[in-house]
């Protein structure tokens, strides 16, 4: 009868504990579950405003690109204009020469026409004289027809000269002409180079407006996707931290089984002591009494068992430190693959060793942690709190690691 008490009384305690520990946790767990759908919906905006960014950011360097284009139009334009320029003054110096020269033509074509009408003025108006007095004058006949000949030679130079003169005018001026021309099709070049210019300086401003105006959306959508960050990393941390606290339940909730079954344990023996020391049937009274002390003796030797256990218990918890609970255990590197840090450095700032590096959440840097006899340091994050990840030198060997669980406990 007392055994069949105390076994239900122990019973009851173990049932209330598993209903009441399963119904703590799940209260844990629902906490657990709306973070992580806020999270997830924070990251959801995240990629958003990330996708956002990315876009606005390729439509800027495109216009960039477009803007770059235009400005090497510019300087183009630029060189072309100078050219032009420098071609109308060579023009203009050209032309002043050739004016000069028009003038100085026209000049000696006046005075070579002057000489030639007094010559033939002259001559006509004193033609009877003037072979007269070559007649008389001359010498013989053939000096008379030479000298005859020597007029009207004289008076083909003149004519012969003036027609050079009046070729010289007209070439100077056709020259004239046409540079005066080239002038006017260098200056419609200027303008429409000038025009040019204007159209695209006019892009230019547009296109530098709109890079900032794409700018400005960045720069907006970067301090969203900040704040989202920060408002995630924050999530991240107070999901470490149920998931540390459902964690400890559970570490408390397997202590608390234990001990119950530690003490279940003891009763049980104690109430088959208990049994075996009642006689089956009626005997003499020596029996009786011998049973009875026997039954006694059983009964004060009890407890010291219990305690017993129960300080082999506490020294154990005690030589290995604080208990967890059963942790999830994968393997990692540094490799680009497993999303190890450019830097080759953990999240705390040290290098790396196999056999001492590990990452998890929800505790602080420096923490040790009592791994299947082994003690490692979390240096690193990746991974919340309840998830170990155990640092190794190369990727094969992390791959070969592969995922398992082990009972985790804290040692500092």
């Amino acid at each position: 009868m007392k055994k069949k008490t105390s076994t239900s009384l122990l019973l009851g305690l173990l049932a209330t504990s598993l209903v009441a520990a399963p119904c703590y946790g799940s209260a844990t767990q629902k906490k657990i579950s709306a973070a992580q759908n806020t999270q997830q919906e924070n990251q959801k905006q995240l990629d958003n405003a990330q996708g956002r960014i990315d876009s606005l950011e390729s439509k800027k360097n495109d216009l960039e690109g477009y803007l770059k284009e235009l400005n090497q139009q510019l300087s183009e334009l630029g060189e072309n204009l100078q050219e032009i320029q420098t071609q109308s003054e060579e023009k203009q110096t050209e032309l002043e020469k050739l004016e000069k020269e028009l003038a100085k033509a026209q000049e000696k074509e006046k005075e070579q026409y002057d000489s030639m009408k007094l010559r033939i003025q002259y001559m006509y108006e004193n033609s009877d004289n003037s072979y007269m007095t070559l007649l008389l004058e001359a010498d013989s006949f053939t000096d008379f027809l030479s000298q005859a000949e020597n007029m009207t030679e004289m008076t083909k130079y003149d004519r012969r000269m003036l027609e050079e003169y009046k070729e010289t005018t007209e070439e100077i001026k056709e020259k004239e002409e046409s540079i005066k021309k080239e002038q006017e099709e260098l200056e419609n070049l200027k303008q429409e180079s000038l025009d040019k210019q204007d159209e695209i300086t006019a892009v230019v401003k547009s296109t530098r407006g709109q890079i900032e105006t794409y700018e400005s959306q960045i720069s907006a959508e970067q301090t969203s996707a900040k704040a989202l960050l920060s408002k995630i990393e924050s999530q991240k941390n107070t999901i470490d931290n149920l998931i540390k606290q459902q964690k400890d339940e559970e570490a408390a909730q397997i202590l608390a089984e234990k001990q119950e079954q530690n003490s279940a344990s003891s009763q049980n023996n104690s109430g088959v002591s208990q049994e075996t020391a009642q006689p089956s049937a009626p005997e003499s009274q020596d029996n009786s009494q011998n049973q009875n002390s026997q039954s006694q003796q059983e009964e004060s030797t009890t407890p010291p068992v219990q305690q017993e256990d129960s300080q082999n218990e506490s020294q154990q918890d005690n030589s290995q430190g604080k208990y967890l609970g059963k942790f999830t255990l994968t393997g990692y590197c540094n490799c680009e693959k497993c999303g190890g840090h450019s830097s080759g450095l953990t999240a705390s700032g040290t290098t790396p060793v196999q056999g001492r590096t590990i990452a998890m959440g929800g505790v602080p840097f420096g923490t040790k942690l009592l791994i299947n006899g082994n003690v490692y340091t979390v240096e690193d994050r990746g991974v919340p709190y309840g998830h170990v990840d155990i640092f190794f030198n190369s990727h094969e060997e992390a791959l070969q690691f592969g995922r398992g669980s082990a009972d985790v406990y804290q040692i500092n």
